[in-house]
């Protein structure tokens, strides 16, 4: 029995001198690691915090001090995983809930984001924080939730032009594009030559048909710089076409057909333009150009029908008509709408 309660505090002995080594180790190294990073060897004292997270793995200082050292030398993972130690111990821990959501946030990791920017959110309110957690939820497609936090980004940072810009894409894809103008206005008041916005508002304009305005911001977008590639080419020809000046249209399409010769919505959209302006030859070239590949496109064979039939020639435009009808049944029905014989 003796020997037993000798052993005891033996052991308690040990025990207890290991414990004041190791908090002695712990705080050498803490004192240390901060040395080194007033100095900004931020390398060394991430070394020292790493040692002290070793020799105590749940103490709250050392991993917060060793998150932030991380972050100073771009170890994000690491970051990552000691704040979320922090917040083991203590979940209310401003500082680890403020870097994990910005890490998060930086990651497109948007449930996180939003689980610890929301849990901070009720805590504090640090800078930047409604703006993280509103594009996350319109990351997510969750646009009630994004507006209610962007509105309040928005209140505390007024001259950010990403919050008006997030609230117009979400509208555009809400397709309530008439709201997304007033605030791809609101945005571009604040980045004026902001190319990207310019196309982005004309494509708006262009979806509410009214492709005068979407033409002056087509232009206005060219002029900033935008990239001009062969959709941006369909997309302001379809609008000077639309807008009532079908031979810049018509000259960018063809153009653009120049670089895309199979294309057949280039070559649709051509003969389009050209039956729209009464040039029933020139359409009758691009809809055969549409038949040479695709044999089987019935409405192409019905356009030249009504080409045709523009021209006078009506037993050859009844005759391709009618065929047109017998490969899809539903071109019949214009055959009652007056003017708009080949609407699609």
């Amino acid at each position: 029995m003796k020997k037993i309660t000798l052993l005891s505090l033996l052991f308690m002995s040990f025990s207890f001198t290991y414990a004041i080594e190791n908090y002695d180790s712990v705080q050498s190294y803490l004192q240390k690691g901060n040395s080194e990073k007033e100095a900004g060897r931020h390398k060394m004292a991430l070394e020292y915090f790493q040692k002290a997270v070793a020799a105590n793995p749940k103490l709250v200082e050392a991993n917060r001090l060793l998150g932030l050292e991380a972050l100073e030398t771009r170890q994000y993972d690491l970051a990552r995983k000691s704040f979320l130690t922090v917040l083991e111990s203590n979940p209310k821990d401003i500082v680890s809930l403020q870097k994990v959501t910005e890490i998060f946030f930086s990651y497109r990791r948007w449930d996180d984001a939003i689980k610890y920017g929301t849990q901070l959110l009720a805590i504090n309110n640090v800078n930047r924080l409604n703006y993280m957690i509103g594009k996350s939820f319109y990351e997510k497609e969750d646009y009630a939730n994004s507006f209610t936090y962007l509105e309040a980004a928005s209140k505390e940072d007024p001259k950010n032009t990403e919050i008006p810009t997030l609230f117009a894409r979400a509208l555009v894809d809400m397709s309530n594009f008439k709201a997304a103008v007033r605030y791809y206005s609101a945005a571009l008041e604040l980045d004026q030559s902001n190319s990207r916005l310019l196309n982005e508002m004309a494509m708006a304009y262009s979806a509410m048909n009214d492709d005068k305005s979407a033409v002056v911001y087509f232009e206005k977008a060219i002029e900033k710089g935008y990239k001009i590639d062969d959709d941006f080419i369909e997309n302001i020809s379809n609008s000077y076409v639309a807008a009532g000046m079908p031979e810049k249209g018509t000259e960018l399409m063809k153009s653009l057909l120049e670089k895309r010769p199979g294309d057949i919505a280039i070559l649709n959209n051509l003969a389009d333009n050209y039956y729209k302006a009464g040039n029933y030859k020139e359409a009758i070239t691009y809809w055969d150009k549409v038949l040479y590949l695709d044999k089987e496109d019935a409405r192409a064979l019905y356009m030249i029908g009504m080409s045709y039939l523009k021209t006078g020639d009506k037993n050859n435009g009844q005759t391709l008509c009618n065929k047109a009808i017998e490969m899809d049944p539903s071109l019949k029905q214009f055959r009652s709408v007056k003017g708009m014989p080949g609407s699609r």
